[in-house]
């Protein structure tokens, strides 16, 4: 099965209809949102074509497709008009006989570990920055932003199929790769 990972599309309707277009050319089965779908947030500058009622249409029109996780920025009137469960604050996925600890990385991260165990697989966005690394007991991925990407990053998602997680900018380019 092929998911795809992204995070903070802060309300951005340019970078979250290339994130779709992405989406279905890439064939995946399943969309992982990791939070920060609507509001840009106070630290941050608006994103290109800031609307987050068009972000809403676009996700809504995939929702059966769609898991998400809560992030610093959703709040209660995001659920509102969200039609798929944007609140949780972590999800766990088995998938190719892995487990992710899905999140936002607000209150779960590199300095803050969720109760995983050896081998598992922390998910998260909330910095911006993709990673794709082997820590000492687990393995520390995140996608990097889909509209605000920081460190000179390009906006970026992530692709997880039989063993291997690639980051892509959405020119296709794989920009880091890691085999799980």
């Amino acid at each position: 099965m092929k998911y795809m990972f992204a995070s903070d599309i802060h309300g951005s309707a340019y970078f979250c209809r290339k994130m779709l277009e992405a989406f279905q050319e890439e064939k995946a089965e399943r969309l992982v949102l990791l939070g920060d779908l609507l509001y840009h947030g106070p630290r941050n500058d608006l994103p290109k074509d800031y609307a987050p009622k068009e972000v809403t249409a676009m996700l809504n029109g995939m929702k059966q497709l769609i898991y998400a996780v809560r992030g610093n920025c959703e709040a209660e009137v995001d659920q509102m008009v969200l039609e798929f469960p944007v609140m949780a604050d972590y999800c766990i996925l088995e998938i190719g006989g892995k487990t992710f600890y899905a999140t936002h990385g607000h209150v779960y991260n590199q300095d803050n570990l969720p109760p995983i165990r050896e081998g598992d697989i922390l998910i998260h966005g909330h910095t911006h920055v993709l990673k794709a690394e082997q820590r000492e007991n687990y393995i520390l991925l995140n996608p990097g932003s889909v509209s605000i990407p920081k460190e000179g990053n390009p906006p970026t998602y992530g692709i997880f199929e039989e063993g291997i997680f690639l980051i892509k900018d959405f020119q296709g380019n794989i920009v880091k790769e890691l085999k799980l």
